[in-house]
């Protein structure tokens, strides 16, 4: 064979190994993935299943003797073929330090903390507004709240492929600065009208760190460290709704509603500051692509391609085609395949509970039990503490969970043994409303209610994480438009079912109507469990054409 051909088959194995282990199919994908979980300390659970499972695949395989590390396509530059230096190349994003993948994930995670609060944070100010504004409307005052998440709907349709296209660190310090604009921007409306669109356009530029985050960890780490990752950034997204109630209730009363906007602004700049000096590019596809078209300039050869999009560039698209693809990539996923449809249905009706609580819950707590505005975000203890709760378990045992089921099923790793956990998690959403519903509705002391809300806090950590990081598993090159189709869905609910509140709860009582939404919410639970059953069928007999 010669030099030429050798090379060729070379670089044709690390591609297809590369592919594999992306798309998670066969053998090799967990256990190229887990290769760093064998030298770490035997007290830890997930490593001895790390352990357990490498010497079960030694004893069934006598040609494969131990696990591999994972495998990143490498550079063929007599094929034309731009890739990594070698495995351990510093400029791949899968070798940086543990500190430096944790520090950047953290910044990303903290401005998703602070968006989302941003959501929900004018929920007790609405009776000061009102005032200000003489509005008598409860629909346009719970709007003002919810178009925000209006915002964080659209905003993903755009950002996310681009992020994907152009790179996550531009795509998310723009976007930052969009929602540092806007928020000032609120903070000096002249009129209610103004406030409603300065909230909309505020949610929009705040959105892009909801599903750029996936994407970043799906850049950053490996398989068996992304359930861990995904609880740290998801505790943002959702412990974020519930601590801004609590915080705007005082700063309304005390200081005027006009100062929530101004703590959010000068918190976002800070942070945005901190991301933007911070942050590198993460993104692969992105990082190669320019390691390619500096090559082309350093060694005159434009014909060099992209070892990951090579069969792309090899089609000519233009690159505004690239770009429609790219914008349309989370609607073809939300709308073409059953499973990121059916679990973002799941996750959005949840999510709008929680914007229907934060958009009601102060004129319960005043009305039936006399409280102040300032306390009524007092009541969101309880989701807060179960939003805690919840992120817990699930950093502990998600990650340990795969590779256990992982050796069951003969060292084949699936992404669908995420889901398990979800449908006893979402046991705890309509056991929540039964609760706060009647709880309310006969005046039962006021901490009953709160307690009551907690099981709701902790189901939504244990359905959102779960869900979030098995389309991260299953479509990692396209996390970021994954999540982001099921972000749009389940924004557009968090806006539009908070606005059925009022009436609802005027035509059947708090009782009746709560106990509604449990029932709907029981009719769900089935979902994760149908996508764990036939989900890894449909994914490989009707893949998604991106």
């Amino acid at each position: 064979m010669s030099i030429r051909a050798e090379k060729e088959a070379e670089s044709t194995r690390d591609s297809s190994e590369y592919e594999k282990t992306e798309t998670d199919k066969g053998n090799g994908g967990l256990e190229e993935e887990i290769e760093t979980t064998r030298d770490k300390k035997p007290e830890i659970a997930q490593d001895d299943l790390g352990d357990d499972l490498e010497r079960h695949l030694s004893r069934k395989s006598t040609r494969k003797q131990k696990l591999e590390p994972e495998k990143h396509p490498l550079m063929d530059l007599e094929n034309s073929l731009v890739g990594w230096e070698s495995q351990d190349d510093p400029i791949n994003p899968r070798n940086l330090t543990e500190k430096r993948k944790w520090s950047i994930l953290g910044g990303v995670s903290a401005i998703t903390f602070l968006t989302p609060l941003s959501s929900s944070i004018l929920g007790p100010a609405i009776p000061f507004l009102n005032e200000d504004f003489n509005n008598t409307s409860q629909i346009l005052g719970s709007f003002t709240v919810s178009v925000f998440v209006l915002g964080f709907a659209v905003g993903p349709l755009f950002f996310s492929p681009l992020s994907e296209i152009f790179g996550r660190r531009i795509v998310l310090n723009v976007s930052n600065v969009i929602f540092c604009a806007f928020s000032l921007g609120c903070a000096l409306a002249p009129n209610l009208n103004s406030l409603i669109v300065m909230r909309f356009l505020a949610g929009l530029g705040g959105s892009a760190c909801l599903t750029i985050g996936a994407g970043v960890i799906s850049d950053l780490f490996p398989i068996e460290q992304r359930g861990k990752a995904m609880a740290v950034y998801t505790l943002g997204v959702l412990f974020g709704p519930t601590i801004g109630p609590i915080i705007g209730g005082f700063i309304a009363q005390r200081a005027g509603w006009r100062w929530v906007f101004r703590v959010i602004f000068i918190t976002g700049v800070l942070l945005s500051a901190a991301i933007l000096a911070l942050y590198p590019e993460s993104n692969h596809v992105v990082l190669l692509d320019r390691k390619t078209a500096r090559l082309r300039k350093e060694l005159d050869r434009p014909e060099l391609l992209n070892i990951l999009t090579h069969k792309k560039d090899t089609n000519s698209l233009l690159r505004r085609n690239i770009l429609l693809q790219g914008l349309i990539r989370p609607l073809r996923l939300l709308f073409t395949s059953p499973i990121v449809f059916l679990l973002s249905l799941y996750m959005s009706f949840v999510f709008g509970l929680l914007f229907l609580l934060f958009t009601t819950i102060t004129q319960v707590y005043i009305k039936t039990y006399g409280w102040s505005p300032e306390l009524c975000g007092l009541s969101f203890l309880g989701v807060g503490l179960g939003n805690f709760l919840g992120i817990m378990f699930v950093a502990r045992t998600s990650d340990a969970t795969i590779v256990r089921l992982t050796k069951r099923n003969n060292g084949v790793y699936e992404p669908e043994f995420r889901l398990p956990t979800c449908v006893f998690f979402g046991f705890l959403i309509p056991i929540s409303f039964f609760w706060y519903g009647w709880t309310t509705y006969y005046h039962v002391h006021w901490v009953v209610p709160i307690i009551g809300l907690l099981p709701f806090g902790c189901g939504m950590m244990g359905i959102f994480a779960p869900i979030q990081t098995y389309l991260i598993d299953s479509f990692p090159q396209y996390a970021a438009s994954a999540v982001a189709g099921l972000t749009a869905i389940r924004c557009l609910f968090g806006a539009v079912l908070p606005l059925a509140g009022p009436s609802m709860y005027e035509a059947l009582g708090l009782g009746w109507g709560n106990s509604l939404l449990g029932f709907v919410a029981c009719a769900m639970i089935p979902f994760p469990a149908l996508i764990y059953k036939y989900g890894g069928v449909i994914r490989k007999k009707w893949p998604v054409n991106m």
